[in-house]
């Protein structure tokens, strides 16, 4: 618990006689419904003034959900809004940005072809652009350095690191002048030491006046960097703690009503080699290097994990193996087919090659398409539903039913559903449900745990382990080094676009990150 916490529980205590005393926000009775689900039911929540907030739930608990009406994104269909002790209406963001609340999203809003000021202006207009942009650069220099942010504000936003787009997305809602800051999931996809970075910029956003829920999977981060913790399941809250007074497996049993640990579990038998990766280099569509040289192996029955710093190359690998970015130099061989390297995408997936990756709603899911669609789509790729001209809708549906039931994919009302209702857990169970459902001989698995709770990445893990332990290899690329090490069997450590160092489970934590950084 940070010091700011006896503060922050005298002011809980002493109740709002002012408005300086008053919450900075003041959420009471949210209620909101999609349809017949109940989102948020009767939720009271609020942000206190210079505290950071954490607010943890399982994927679908309603965080996300209470925080978007908040932002002006949802309209809440009954409760009422105060900031700092006067009732407000939100109808929309401008509402909520005129009010000074701004929310950094888990998928960033970035306009990749601009630079980084450019975006920032783009989502604070003021006048002139040639005033407005010397204006706003200087005030971006300004809270960059509050807040010990590096970024090059003039490099198109696409080519920064993930850390660096967040820099941008938090530089942007401080620049409109946002002192109710939500960061929804914010280390999801950033390194530890990247993780530690924000989490310490973001207590000297605390400190400087303004106050931050921070909505996260990650119990340890709530322990750690939070004034005070508020636990959400089935779109109610549970309780509202201060860290000194719980510890994770309380967080846990809150969050999901039981204890959830998992632990490493070794493969005790491994097989032939399924897939080899030999002196593979690949560059982008500009021209940039983004592969250089890199080799690996991974045999039938094991895991082999790919840690690393987001940004060095991990996207592109997953899209070479895939057939989706072609290679410039190396080979790839499947064991089977042979030599794969100039195969097409669909044929890859002909041979048995499942991919899972990071982006699910962007690129493994069709939000708008019903979950039937989405679940059925190799297999209409391969005619088990019948020819494009003439789909078996009714096999379709019977498939999804099922499919549905055995990955526990929950807040399915019809399998004619849009995919883009379901949470972030279950969306990704889909797509597990899917890629497995061809029983494939080598799994590529990008990021398989991002932005899910305990209980989600603990089912995501157990059917990664139960394909590998059915003779499938599994490749697994993951900027979480815990996730890396709870499932790997061995370690490959990946640094501008190569292969930098590999280890045997179980591995040394700090030798790993070292290779990580580049002092391998």
């Amino acid at each position: 618990m940070t010091e700011g916490s006896d503060r922050i529980s005298a002011t809980a205590e002493s109740g709002s006689a002012s408005d300086s005393a008053a919450p900075a926000l003041a959420l009471r009775a949210i209620t909101k419904s999609f349809g017949d689900f109940i989102a948020l039911d009767t939720v009271d929540f609020d942000l206190l003034h210079g505290e950071v907030h954490a607010l943890l739930g399982e994927n679908g608990a309603g965080k996300s959900s209470l925080m978007n009406v908040a932002a002006g994104l949802y309209a809440a269909d009954r409760g009422t809004i105060a900031v700092a002790g006067h009732t407000a209406s939100i109808r929309g963001p401008s509402d909520a940005q005129a009010l000074r609340i701004g929310m950094v999203h888990q998928h960033y809003k970035l306009v990749m072809p601009f630079t980084a000021v450019e975006n920032i202006l783009l989502a604070n207009p003021s006048g002139r652009f040639e005033r407005s942009l010397r204006n706003t650069r200087a005030l971006i220099s300004e809270k960059a350095e509050l807040l010990g942010f590096e970024v090059d504000l003039d490099k198109p936003v696409g080519t920064l690191s993930i850390a660096e787009q967040q820099r941008v997305e938090i530089l942007k809602v401080l620049v409109a002048g946002a002192n109710i800051i939500i960061l929804d999931e914010p280390t999801a996809v950033l390194t530890d030491e990247e993780g530690q970075r924000l989490l310490e910029a973001v207590r000297k956003l605390a400190d400087s006046g303004c106050c931050v829920a921070l909505v996260t999977h990650k119990l340890n981060e709530a322990l750690m960097h939070s004034d005070r913790i508020t636990v959400m399941r089935g779109g109610k809250v549970i309780a509202t703690v201060l860290p000194d007074a719980v510890t994770a497996p309380d967080l846990t049993r809150m969050i999901v009503g039981e204890s959830i640990v998992e632990t490493p579990h070794l493969s005790t038998v491994t097989g032939k080699p399924r897939l080899t990766v030999r002196k593979v280099s690949a560059r982008r569509a500009d021209g940039l290097a983004v592969l250089n040289d890199l080799s690996f192996g991974v045999r039938s029955g094991e895991i082999y994990g790919i840690a690393g710093v987001g940004g060095n190359g991990q996207g592109e690998l997953v899209d070479v193996l895939m057939g989706l970015l072609p290679a410039s130099e190396g080979h790839l061989h499947l064991d089977g087919p042979g030599d794969i390297t100039a195969t097409r995408a669909d044929e890859r997936r002909h041979f048995g090659l499942a991919c899972i990756p990071a982006d699910r709603q962007g690129l493994a899911l069709a939000g708008d398409l019903s979950i039937s669609d989405n679940f059925s789509i190799g297999g209409v790729l391969s005619g088990q539903f019948g020819s494009w001209a003439r789909l078996d809708r009714k096999n379709m549906a019977v498939a999804t039913r099922l499919a549905v039931k055995k990955y526990d994919v929950q807040g399915v009302r019809s399998d004619a559903q849009r995919s883009a209702l379901l949470s972030g857990g279950n969306a990704q169970k889909l797509v597990i449900a899917r890629e497995f459902s061809g029983e494939p001989t080598v799994v590529i698995a990008h990021s398989p745990n991002r932005g899910l709770d305990v209980r989600a990445s603990a089912a995501v893990h157990g059917h990664l382990l139960n394909a590998r332990d059915g003779g499938a290899a599994i490749v697994l690329i993951s900027e979480d080094l815990d996730e890396i090490l709870l499932l790997s069997d061995r370690i490959g450590v990946m640094n501008s676009g190569t292969i930098v160092a590999e280890f045997d489970a179980p591995a040394d934590r700090h030798a790993i990150g070292k290779a990580m950084v580049g002092h391998g």
